[in-house]
């Protein structure tokens, strides 16, 4: 008597094979950095400028205030995006797993963008700011998963270039949609017009993978939760990959997260908005040059740690010399430093993610904890960078503390034993 064969994977689960097209990769490269405007032109300029507005009467420094409401923001990124990644995991919608959580999330971001734009006060500042990362990161999320679901291994270098591209065009977009739209509203009001407005082409040109209810496991809150520890000791390789990420985005966040600030009152630049603006598309030209090609290199020869060393080295270096050379040509230079190496490590370092995941079925959930290293700096960044800056010792020592945590993170990813 033989054995009858195994059912087939539902193709939401099996592992990908097909190549994607270039349009595929385009829509969801433009919703991703959709999503990201959403969430740089607020960061980079609109909430330093209500930061500096609410500030007096309220017993804080600007620093402070910018720090208070951006660590909030943080925490509730650090749950909502392995939440709303665990429920896409489970979703059978027609319209597949991934696509309703985009569209909600974009929505919901949008409307979030234009509350936050009325805010009056600390505190409705920091509740409008939590609501936009709460909706963001559940489209986050989806896109995010949508890669290990669709793309094949040695796919996912390129394709993790073109939404890191993405990424940083997201960046400079909302930065420069925040300076040239002439006030905080109008700045709110474009970014969130643009939010909403990028994800189209993807959720309406594009069928997403369906779940078929029989292959949804069965609710329990209890595994439900449970699910979201992922133990170092089971997956060594994937606690590795976390902390690496974790640091380098911890030491770039650091780099950002006074910027402004740093313009203004070290470097004395006559006007730190456009000063932020310059820098922040000094970065993104060298950034969009090899965040393309580090992941095709990284695909066509089939490595990904050496790519991730190196970029986090350089990196660390272009961060120390920010300390040691305080002038505006050394800040436009570590800016364009800083921008080679954050474009190899965007595109690669995603690949490497993707190729330590543990279950397909989990595959929102296991990428929103990861993603978790991009939040947690965010929360970890102000709480280290306030008393560097106003007890011990300034930008100087900030910037070589940055420089220490990057390289670090850099030398770690040699522990990883599962990727070449």
């Amino acid at each position: 008597m033989t054995a009858e064969p195994a059912p087939p994977l539902a193709p939401a689960l099996a592992e990908p094979v097909e190549r994607v097209g270039r349009g595929w990769t385009a829509s969801l490269s433009l919703a991703n950095g959709a999503i990201w405007v959403g969430w740089y032109g607020p960061l980079q300029i609109l909430l330093a400028s209500q930061a500096a507005d609410f500030a007096p009467g309220t017993g804080m420094s600007k620093e402070t205030v910018l720090a208070w409401v951006t660590g909030a923001g943080a925490v509730v990124s650090l749950v909502a995006n392995p939440f709303f990644g665990a429920l896409s995991d489970r979703t059978t919608a027609r319209r597949g797993r991934r696509t309703p959580w985009i569209v909600a999330g974009a929505a919901g971001g949008a409307l979030s963008l234009l509350l936050l734009a009325g805010a009056g006060g600390v505190w409705t500042m920091a509740a409008g700011w939590c609501l936009v990362q709460l909706t963001l990161n559940a489209a986050f999320a989806a896109v995010t998963a949508a890669v290990p679901d669709r793309v094949p291994r040695l796919q996912r270098g390129s394709v993790g270039g073109w939404l890191g591209a993405a990424q940083i065009l997201g960046v400079v977009g909302g930065t420069g949609l925040a300076t040239v739209t002439g006030g905080v509203v109008a700045g709110y009001a474009a970014c969130a017009l643009f939010t909403l407005v990028g994800v189209l082409p993807y959720v309406l040109g594009h069928r997403d993978l369906r779940l078929p209810p029989a292959a949804r496991p069965p609710w329990s809150r209890r595994a439900f939760l449970a699910s979201f520890w992922l133990s170092p000791r089971r997956h060594p390789d994937l606690a590795w990959a976390w902390l690496t990420r974790f640091l380098i985005n911890l030491s770039n966040a650091l780099v950002l997260l006074y910027l402004l600030y740093y313009l203004r009152d070290r470097l004395h630049y006559a006007d730190p908005e456009e000063g932020v603006l310059i820098l922040t598309a000094v970065n993104g030209v060298t950034l969009l040059a090899t965040v393309v090609v580090g992941g095709a290199w990284s695909d066509r020869v089939g490595r990904r740690k050496p790519f991730v060393i190196w970029s986090g080295v350089l990196m660390a270096v272009a961060t120390a010399a920010l300390a040691g050379r305080q002038t505006w040509p050394g800040a436009i230079v570590a800016a364009a430093v800083l921008g080679v190496g954050f474009g190899v490590f965007t595109s690669v370092d995603f690949a490497l993610m993707t190729d330590v995941l543990p279950r397909a079925m989990d595959r929102g959930k296991d990428l929103g904890v990861i993603n978790v290293a991009n939040a947690l700096p965010q929360v970890a960044a102000p709480v280290l960078a306030a008393p560097l800056v106003t007890y011990l010792g300034g930008y100087r020592v900030l910037y070589l503390v940055a420089a220490v945590i990057g390289l670090a993170g850099a030398l770690l990813v040699v522990r990883i034993k599962g990727v070449d």
